[in-house]
């Protein structure tokens, strides 16, 4: 699409989306139009977009619950079915909660909980530099801190026992199915935020088996699964001592693990 003076027509657009195999081409349409300043600036995010880009990346933000959420390039984008696992942190959150968010990509999860939980105490970590520069902008307003590394090795000390509520939206692609992602997933996302291992519950395991030294007593520790993981990661909690259940939801074709730090016994 050439980019001169005049702006292209949103038909324009929409068919020059629609050929290159973007369902929504009228509504993605709008939203380059909106987000670009100039004619130029919306020929190249069309070319963009065309090309196969994840819209979110081309935009610069995704929605997730409501908030806006910043994406920049290569950063994981936030999928509307974990709104469900955002959903389900959020009601067993009291105010002022200590909140994790490991594997936090862009921070939409710690972002959701922050703006759902009264006074709540957000922290925040990822092994990409990309995604933590990223999550810093979208916890900034909520006072939120995010570290780089591996899971919890960056995390305070301060932190360990204090945890109400851990997210981990861990990578859970069986690594001989990464290559059988959409496009927008494999080629344009960090495979470190895709990648679960042998059977996708690489990163899990390990979620799972720290998670104890980092909880409150009734702390949860909630994480999204394939249903066919469901089994090996029920199996995962229990072992690490936690009492774990499965919330489903089909509406947003969801499976969550919440798995719980049995309170002291009296």
């Amino acid at each position: 699409m050439p980019a001169d003076d005049a702006p292209p027509s949103r038909a324009a657009i929409a068919a020059r989306l629609r050929v290159a195999g973007c369902v929504y081409a009228e509504e993605e349409a709008d939203l380059l139009i909106s987000a670009a300043p100039t004619p130029a600036d919306l020929a190249g995010l069309v070319e963009r977009r065309a090309a196969g880009q994840p819209l979110e990346h081309v935009l610069g933000w995704a929605e997730f619950r409501g908030l806006r959420i910043a994406v920049d390039p290569a950063v994981f984008v936030p999928r509307r079915r974990t709104e469900f696992l955002a959903g389900q942190a959020i009601a067993l959150a009291r105010p002022g909660a200590v909140v994790v968010d490991l594997c936090c990509g862009s921070g939409a999860l710690g972002a959701a909980l922050a703006a759902a939980v009264d006074q709540a105490e957000v922290h925040a970590a990822d092994i990409d530099p990309a995604a933590v520069r990223c999550a810093r902008r979208n916890l900034a307003a909520a006072g939120g801190r995010v570290y780089q590394g591996d899971l919890y090795e960056p995390l305070p000390a301060a932190l360990r026992g204090r945890v109400d509520i851990l997210l981990a939206n861990v990578p859970y692609v069986p690594t001989g199915e990464v290559g059988l992602l959409p496009p927008e997933a494999r080629d344009f996302e960090a495979r470190v935020a895709l990648d679960g291992g042998s059977d996708g519950l690489g990163v899990l395991r390990r979620v799972a088996a720290g998670a104890p030294g980092w909880l409150a007593p009734g702390g949860h520790l909630l994480s999204e699964i394939s249903e066919r993981q469901v089994a090996a990661g029920t199996g995962a909690a229990t072992r690490a001592g936690l009492t774990a259940r499965v919330d489903r939801s089909q509406e947003h074709g969801a499976t969550v693990l919440v798995a719980t730090r049995p309170p002291p016994r009296a």
